[in-house]
């Protein structure tokens, strides 16, 4: 710091006479100084540095700006450790916010940031990462980094940068790209009338208290997800809550799919997409392995297959979020119901026609004895059709070259013979 020597002196000047003003206050004079202006008398050079190369300066207007300036607060406030009798000072300590925010301070301790810290990762994002430092705004205002607008972009800096996600280790890879494209990202994009309405990544994650899925504790965790998507989609939660998944849950069977396990986690998508009405199919295999198969093997599972949504899928028959076993009268593939769910799609369906088994399995006896026999026949049927064709044509081509060699053999002979007459 000894480049700034003279700004020094300059700055214990100020800060004397801003001393002398304040204890002989003159009634209609002038305020006192800010007593940051001797701080600023150095620091607020665009050019300066420490002796290490690294720049000290604060951009004033920026720093008036932001909550701590417009509240006046004195730069000692937070560097408490500088000394204003003492300039040019030494190397200053890192910020202990927690002197005014004792409990954000303490949330963050126990989040996966603050954990990461302590052990000394220290690629985690801390309190200036997120909110600045000498520009820290309130989230109320637009421009501010924790704003609702600007989040995605804040969180983004880490968790949507490749390079960070590779160094730091970070799960879930690069998590704001997914979650830019989705539904909630494209609506808080906008930032029209609505935008405030979707959530961001602290709506779901937290804002200083982020902890990891694996933690009981955490927004995200397994037994948490339904009553933090519920914090928005309380009508939905209400419905799911007494479907056989949302019981199986309450029981602490947590292997039951929740939200995040049939929408995804951060790209979740339109449920009127029929792309993703599609794709949700296979959500329900991961569980229902085997009845995804035999529903493959109908009419609506080979058109959807093929990625068409304008034929039945697994929601269309058992509902998409009041899935109830077929026994409980209140299904919709229950014996008093399974009409009216055909008819949604099938307005002339009459009694005769639901009577088939829409997961009949063609493999087993058990399926049905005649569905058994007649696919195992069709399956001869066409594998003896494959194998008859395969070897008529084998022979065919076998025959065919025969006749082609038979009849350049025939020409040269008769080339030959031409030859010696």
């Amino acid at each position: 710091m000894k480049r700034v020597t003279i700004r020094g002196i300059l700055a214990a000047l100020l800060i004397g006479a801003a001393a002398i003003a304040i204890a002989k206050p003159a009634p209609g004079k002038e305020p006192a100084p800010n007593p940051n202006d001797a701080c600023l008398a150095c620091h607020g050079d665009a050019s300066a540095k420490s002796e290490a190369g690294k720049s000290i300066a604060v951009d004033a207007a920026k720093f008036g700006g932001s909550v701590h300036g417009s509240m006046q607060l004195p730069c000692t406030g937070c560097h408490a450790d500088v000394s204003a009798d003492k300039f040019p000072h030494g190397k200053v300590k890192a910020v202990d916010c927690s002197t005014c925010h004792e409990k954000a301070v303490k949330e963050y301790a126990t989040s996966i940031h603050g954990k990461a810290r302590a052990e000394g990762r220290n690629v985690a994002a801390t309190c200036t990462d997120c909110h600045g430092s000498h520009d820290i705004k309130r989230s109320a205002d637009a421009t501010s980094r924790t704003n609702h607008a600007n989040i995605e972009s804040t969180c983004a800096t880490c968790h949507g940068n490749d390079a960070t996600i590779t160094k730091g280790n970070i799960p879930g890879g690069n998590v704001a790209g997914k979650y830019h494209d989705s539904i909630h990202g494209v609506i808080v994009g906008k930032k029209g009338t609505n935008s405030g309405a979707a959530p961001t990544c602290t709506n779901c994650h937290g804002a200083h208290d982020m902890r990891p899925k694996s933690d009981p504790e955490s927004r995200v965790s397994r037994k948490n997800i339904p009553d933090t998507c519920g914090g928005c989609h309380m009508g939905v939660k209400e419905i799911w809550k007494n479907s056989q998944h949302g019981k199986l849950r309450q029981n602490l069977v947590l292997v039951a799919p929740g939200c995040s396990d049939c929408h995804s986690a951060h790209a979740i998508q339109a449920h009127d997409k029929p792309q993703w009405q599609v794709d949700v199919i296979k959500e329900c295999g991961n569980c229902h392995g085997a009845y995804l198969s035999t529903y493959r093997d109908t009419f609506h599972g080979q058109v959807t297959d093929l990625g068409f949504a304008r034929v039945a899928t697994c929601a269309s028959c058992h509902g998409a979020h009041e899935m109830l076993p077929k026994d409980n009268p209140l299904s919709k593939v229950s014996s008093a119901n399974r009409l009216k769910t055909c008819q949604a799609c099938h307005p002339k369906a009459n009694a005769n026609f639901v009577l088939y088994e829409p997961h009949a399995n063609k493999h087993k006896k058990e399926g049905g004895v005649v569905l058994y026999y007649t696919a195992l026949f069709m399956q001869l049927l066409l594998a003896g059709v494959f194998a008859f064709f395969g070897l008529h044509t084998v022979l065919w081509l076998y025959r065919s070259l025969q006749v082609v060699s038979e009849r350049r053999a025939a020409r040269r002979a008769a080339q030959q013979d031409g030859e010696k007459h």
